[in-house]
């Protein structure tokens, strides 16, 4: 399956804007330097009190559908 990782440094605040429905794609620069759009209902699964924070690696079907989101750092 495809995969990016990217750098993600969203505060709290940010998060809870993609939460509420106020944004509904989260834009990040990938590693190589790609920028990636991907929902922000993924943020849900890496999310803490203090935001996102970290390298995560996005995975996308063949179809490039965004899958899974996995924390690498």
């Amino acid at each position: 399956m495809p995969s990016i990782d990217v750098v993600l440094e969203l505060s709290a605040e940010a998060c809870l804007a993609h939460y509420e429905g106020r944004a509904g794609l989260v834009l990040a620069r990938s590693l190589d330097g790609r920028r990636v759009r991907f929902p922000a209902e993924a943020l849900r699964r890496v999310v803490t009190r203090e935001g996102v924070h970290g390298t995560f690696r996005l995975v996308f079907t063949a179809e490039g559908r965004f899958q899974a989101i996995e924390r690498l750092t």
